[in-house]
C-alpha cells in the first residue's frame, strides 16, 4: 500500500480545484497550473479533501499512485505559497546581474552568458553572488535552477562555479596532497 497515496489532500481557503475527467486544474491567488492524470489513476474530489485511487496493483500503478497525489499537492502548494531554489556562485570575478527578466552571469568565458527567464519564473539577485529562482511550478523552478547550473558546474579542486545553496561539494586535494 502506498502510504503517500492514500494520505488525502486538503483544499485550503482561497484555492479552487476543478477535475474534468483526466484533466485536473488548480486556481489560486498566485496563479494557476493544469495537469494531465495518468490514464490508470482517478482523482475524486470530496468538499474540502482530494483522494487519488488507482485501478489495480500493478507495480507501475503502484508507483504512479504516490507520485499523481505529490504533483497534486504540490500544485496546490505552488498556488497558495511560491517554490524557490537558491544557487551561489564562487570564484573570483564570477558574479550575475539580473537585467530585466533575464540573468547577466559573468563566469569566465571570453563572453557573458544571457539566460532567459521562462515563463513562470521569476529571479531574485540579492547580491553578486546569489540566485533565487522563484515560481509557482515546483518541476519548472527546480529544472530551471539546473539548467543554469550547468552554465557552470562546481569544479571539484577549488570549487568554482554555480552550486546549490544547500550543496556540498567533495574537495579533491590535487597534485601537492601526495
Amino acid at each position: 500500500m502506498s502510504r503517500i497515496g492514500n494520505k488525502p489532500i486538503t483544499v485550503p481557503d482561497g484555492v479552487e480545484v476543478k477535475i474534468d475527467g483526466k484533466h485536473i486544474s488548480v486556481k489560486g491567488p498566485k496563479g494557476t497550473l493544469e495537469r494531465e492524470i495518468h490514464k490508470n489513476i482517478s482523482v475524486e474530489m470530496n468538499e474540502k479533501t482530494i483522494e487519488v485511487k488507482r485501478i489495480n496493483d500493478e507495480p507501475a500503478n503502484r508507483s504512479l499512485h504516490g507520485l499523481t497525489r505529490t504533483l497534486i499537492n504540490n500544485m496546490i502548494t505552488g498556488v497558495t505559497h511560491e517554490f524557490s531554489k537558491e544557487l551561489q556562485i564562487n570564484g573570483v570575478g564570477y558574479r550575475v546581474v539580473k537585467q530585466g527578466n533575464n540573468l547577466n552571469l559573468t563566469l569566465g568565458y571570453s563572453h557573458p552568458v544571457i539566460f532567459e527567464a521562462p515563463e513562470g519564473i521569476t529571479f531574485d539577485v540579492p547580491n553578486a553572488n546569489t540566485i533565487i529562482v522563484k515560481g509557482i511550478d515546483k518541476e519548472l523552478v527546480g529544472q530551471t535552477a539546473a539548467v543554469i547550473r550547468t552554465k557552470r558546474p562546481p569544479e571539484v579542486y577549488r570549487g568554482k562555479g554555480i552550486k546549490y545553496a544547500d550543496e556540498v561539494i567533495r574537495r579533491k586535494e590535487g597534485k601537492t596532497g601526495k
